[in-house]
């Protein structure tokens, strides 16, 4: 069995859970990858193996978020992606909205919420993080999606619209990160819990995207949503102690999605290495078996040091993605950018892996008939989302020098 290999020794439990990851991987994603990248279709039935194995579930949620070394989701991310990044976005997506709800929530909303998030086999949900705009990005301190409290119900009112939502529309509880005090700026930032069936919130366009077409992604319209007072992440009460903290001055903790993606950083990269360890995998066996003038080509240096690059790189990527999960689950502040440190060099890893392996393919590779066109083109997105790899070397530039980087 070729799972990740092991850098230093793994507690067995994330060990067992690589291989059990592994094995799902192998047996339920790849065989119908392709067909849910041509589809471009949620795969519901994949959905719903998963949750009947316990992968998709909000015990596997709490889990993921809660075990001590941090190493747990990491390593189950890249077994998965290892599988197809479009069927590992698909099934790893609500985990996003979940770290929101880990990193900001109060205990309650946590156990209220969670379950409502994956449903239960025969009821699957799916979840849905809101945080980009049409006109905000990368500056994520440009939203413009308000929440204003209406005294007069104890309601919050919603009105915005956001885009490039993981499960946008389908989800059945929708985390919008919400602007409360338009004069504080990010400050000012709160993430709110939609329930299903609220009016007011629909689905705008989906996105037929380059990769990763096997998770669907679609704009979220708010109009005149409104939300009981309690369902603002952290609870009202919270959140009006730090809007009064940051009025008079007091500095304030990272806003609340801001926060989510810090945490999910070293996932994210976790992510691109499953891609990258696939298509430097397949390329390997390839180029052993391909034969030119005579003899395989991996006998030639030009490809056994592409191939000796990669994983090289790979594993490199690797030490760097669990170092910032075990440090973000110790909390310990990522001082030196060690989170966007990760995330830029696995994702940049996967673009370049990805790439080297369709090469070595040769005209095999850019075809559908061989799984590395696809890797290739689901690996783009890891340096654009949840922070473009520019956004990530600003802030490891900020972080390093102790300077605000333009």
């Amino acid at each position: 069995m070729n799972t990740a290999p092991s850098l230093f020794a793994l507690p067995p439990q994330i060990a067992e859970a690589g291989v059990w990851a592994h094995d799902f991987a192998t047996k339920y994603v790849r065989p119908v990858a392709a067909e849910y990248d041509a589809r471009e279709a949620t795969p519901w039935p994949v959905l719903e193996e998963a949750a009947k194995a316990g992968l998709y579930t909000p015990d596997f949620a709490r889990e993921m978020f809660t075990e001590p070394t941090g190493l747990l989701q990491p390593v189950v991310a890249e077994e998965i992606f290892w599988g197809d990044g479009g069927m590992g976005q698909a099934l790893l997506g609500t985990f996003l909205p979940a770290a929101a709800l880990f990193g900001t929530a109060t205990a309650e909303q946590i156990d209220t919420w969670l379950p409502e998030f994956f449903g239960t086999p025969g009821d699957l949900a799916v979840a849905a993080l809101c945080a980009s705009e049409p006109d905000a990005g990368s500056d994520a301190a440009a939203i413009r999606t308000t929440a204003r409290y209406d005294e007069a119900t104890s309601e919050w009112v919603l009105n915005g619209t956001k885009t490039w939502a993981t499960n946008g529309g389908i989800a059945r509880v929708h985390v919008v990160n919400a602007i409360t005090d338009p004069a504080l700026g990010a400050r000012g930032h709160a993430l709110f819990l939609i329930p299903p069936g609220t009016a007011g919130l629909s689905q705008g366009q989906k996105f037929a995207k380059h990769g990763l077409r096997a998770s669907h992604t679609a704009e979220v319209v708010l109009d005149d949503v409104r939300i009981p007072a309690d369902l603002v992440l952290g609870g009202k009460d919270a959140l009006d102690q730090r809007l009064a903290a940051a009025r008079a001055g007091t500095r304030v903790r990272v806003p609340a999605a801001m926060a989510t993606f810090e945490m999910t950083r070293p996932a994210i990269g976790a992510m691109a290495l499953g891609v990258a360890r696939a298509s430097y995998e397949y390329a390997l066996e390839y180029a052993g078996v391909r034969e030119q003038f005579g003899h395989p080509i991996i006998d030639n240096q030009a490809i056994a040091f592409m191939l000796a690059d990669m994983a090289t790189e790979i594993d490199a990527a690797r030490l760097l993605v669990w170092r910032a999960a075990h440090q973000a689950r110790s909390g310990k502040r990522f001082l030196r950018g060690e989170g966007s440190m990760a995330k830029l060099k696995a994702s940049e890893v996967a673009v370049r892996t990805s790439e080297q392996a369709l090469q070595i393919l040769g005209g095999n590779g850019y075809t559908r008939d061989y799984p590395v066109e696809r890797w290739a083109r689901d690996a783009k997105i890891f340096t654009i989302y949840e922070g473009t790899s520019e956004i990530q070397r600003l802030m490891i530039g900020s972080a390093i020098s102790g300077r605000r980087i333009r």
